[in-house]
């Protein structure tokens, strides 16, 4: 495997609130997009590591949302926008094991208070906007670095 892909992709997935169902598999798809690039694994599993959290950040939180990706010889930038809540302290957001998940997503094995953390530091840059009763938009890079 090379540890840098040669051409270009760029693409979008549409994400469905409360359709667990579903959940996860936007993510698995970039997962898929990556390998077949030649992305090293390593920079693979840090990607899918964070698009899931956002995925599933999306699933639990909102009625919609979508992902769009661009994988380029020097970096991946996946941007998940969605309609939702929003997040009112996104400080306190970025702390560990802090969550306002609904006890009926807890007991479903979510909410843990891991994703946005996860997604810092499973990403090169991180930037969020949020705006309270509109939605969020997570701005992700990942480097890809030929060792």
């Amino acid at each position: 495997m090379q540890d840098k892909p040669t051409k270009t992709a760029e693409g979008v997935f549409f994400i469905t609130g409360k359709d667990f169902a579903n959940a996860g598999v936007a993510s698995c798809e970039l997962k898929s997009i990556l390998e077949k690039m030649g992305v090293d694994r390593g920079i693979v599993r840090r990607a899918a590591i964070s698009v899931f959290e956002a995925e599933m950040n999306v699933v639990i939180y909102t009625p919609a949302g979508m992902m769009r990706y661009k994988v380029t010889p020097d970096y991946i930038k996946i941007v998940v926008e969605d309609v939702g809540p929003g997040i009112e302290n996104i400080d306190l957001a970025m702390t560990e094991g802090y969550s306002t998940a609904s006890d009926d997503i807890r007991s479903m094995g979510f909410g843990s208070g891991m994703g946005l953390p996860n997604i810092k530091r499973n990403t090169d840059e991180l930037s969020i906007l949020s705006i309270p009763g509109i939605g969020t938009t997570l701005e992700m890079v990942i480097n890809i670095k030929k060792e």
